[in-house]
């Protein structure tokens, strides 16, 4: 089966920037604020769970019946029964959505001891059924994949890019580490590079991409058709904005800290926020200003004043200390990530 053509950018002449999907982050409401920051060309979802029981969860399906930001939106999927991804993928493919992900990279225990996620790496024959299904159920949206380098080791690395060869996959997003580092430690972007020989599909490498230089950096070693930024997108939502202005060699504005301010403030505000009690509401938010900390203040005293923070008042009133205190302070192109 031949692939299938990938949803036009909105900027056709640069190299690709995607939105990595984040458990609790990537929803509709962070997806709007990003995209009114400059956005990336492609979103993708929180996964949906999928089992013999599973349902399509209404709020991750939000994200993509009820976006308006203009951009494609993938829908991803995590599991291992394959009958359950098929049914799932067709009920997927109802509603309009650019294509359907298989996560075969998340590095949560719960997730991979259940042969899920990242423990796809470890059962290359399983992946093979896997793709081969969903490639035949799939057949008129791309299929895309997104994956680490392998479990523990990068002993079926080559062997599940054949297999990704074999069965047409439109797009490989692919994170430089080890299901085992998880977060921690060098990213691998000479094998990226290899990938992106080795593949017949574009590659976005994907891995502690957390500035423009840094992105720019990333393409030129990998050979990449773009990038897909996770974390440090919470950080700093206007990255993909900085990444096209590098990518055009235009000078790459600096973002006042009053307007990181404004982007917290948007981060707070929800329709349902009334519903949610006020400690549930800050745990939310310091989830995302654990990110936007380390790019505001090098010797760390926000962050650690942030998370000891009980009340919105004094949670607000640290922020407007460290962030409208002095109106020339810009938000750090390269983020501090010495804590």
């Amino acid at each position: 089966m031949s692939p299938v053509s990938l949803p036009q950018s909105l900027n056709k002449d640069l190299p690709l920037t995607a939105l990595a999907p984040m458990q609790d982050v990537t929803n509709l409401k962070f997806m709007k604020v990003v995209a009114d920051y400059g956005g990336p060309d492609y979103f993708f979802t929180e996964y949906f769970r999928v089992n013999e029981t599973s349902r399509l969860n209404p709020d991750i399906l939000a994200a993509i019946t009820e976006n308006d930001t203009g951009r494609p939106v993938f829908a991803q999927m995590i599991g291992e029964s394959i009958p359950d991804l098929v049914r799932t993928a067709q009920e997927l493919c109802t509603y309009n959505i650019a294509g359907i992900d298989l996560n075969m990279g998340c590095p949560a225990p719960r997730i991979y001891r259940k042969k899920a996620g990242g423990g796809l790496l470890k059962e290359p024959e399983k992946v093979e059924r896997i793709l081969a299904e969903l490639r035949q159920a799939v057949n008129d949206r791309p299929l895309t994949v997104k994956m680490r380098l392998g479990f523990e080791n990068t002993d079926t690395f080559y062997t599940i890019l054949d297999i990704i060869n074999r069965h047409s996959i439109d797009l490989l997003s692919l994170h430089g580490r080890t299901v085992l580092d998880r977060y921690h430690g060098p990213v691998n972007y000479d094998l990226i590079a290899q990938a992106v020989k080795r593949v017949n599909c574009p590659v976005l490498a994907n891995g502690n991409i957390y500035s423009a230089p840094k992105a720019l950096s990333v393409l030129s070693q990998t050979g990449a058709a773009g990038v897909m930024i996770g974390r440090w997108a919470i950080g700093n939502p206007w990255i993909f904005h900085q990444i096209r202005q590098a990518l055009r060699f235009e000078p790459i504005m600096p973002v006042p800290l009053v307007e990181v301010r404004s982007y917290i403030d948007r981060l707070w505000q929800t329709p349902e926020a009334p519903n949610i009690p006020e400690r549930a509401r800050l745990g939310y938010l310091k989830l995302f200003l654990n990110y936007i900390a380390l790019s505001v203040d090098a010797q760390g005293h926000f962050l650690r004043l942030m998370r000891q923070a009980q009340t919105e008042v004094e949670f607000f009133q640290i922020c407007d200390r460290f962030l409208l205190a002095d109106t020339t302070q810009t938000l750090a192109l390269t983020p501090y990530s010495g804590i």
